[in-house]
């Protein structure tokens, strides 16, 4: 893979999948936490430790939303440690991964 410092940084990726309803609260966890940039999605659907979600289900309104975000280490930490105490409150998971964040104009890095 190619790595450059000009075009490249070094970042962790956190993706975040909760309960719909819950959205709102992660978002103002996040807030306290100095992250400035994230992306979600509602409506996510899926099977996972609370069974079945189908966001196209019109009976049975169990929906997901999806959290993504690029942070570098320390503020990922942060995250982590903030979240982790909330995760079976918000039900869902969260990954990290490696990964690189192409410079651009305007970065919320």
């Amino acid at each position: 893979m190619f790595n450059r410092a000009d075009v490249l940084i070094s970042m962790i990726r956190i993706e975040i999948v909760i309960d719909e309803e819950k959205l709102g609260d992660l978002i103002a966890l996040l807030r306290t936490v100095d992250v400035r940039g994230y992306t979600f999605m509602r409506h996510g659907g899926g099977l996972g430790s609370r069974g079945e979600r189908r966001p196209d289900d019109i009976a049975l309104e169990e929906r997901n939303a999806i959290v993504i975000l690029a942070c570098e280490e320390k503020q990922a930490e942060r995250v982590v440690m903030a979240l982790r105490p909330k995760l079976k409150e918000y039900g869902g998971m969260c990954l990290m991964s490696d990964c690189k964040w192409v410079i651009g104009p305007a970065a919320s890095y």
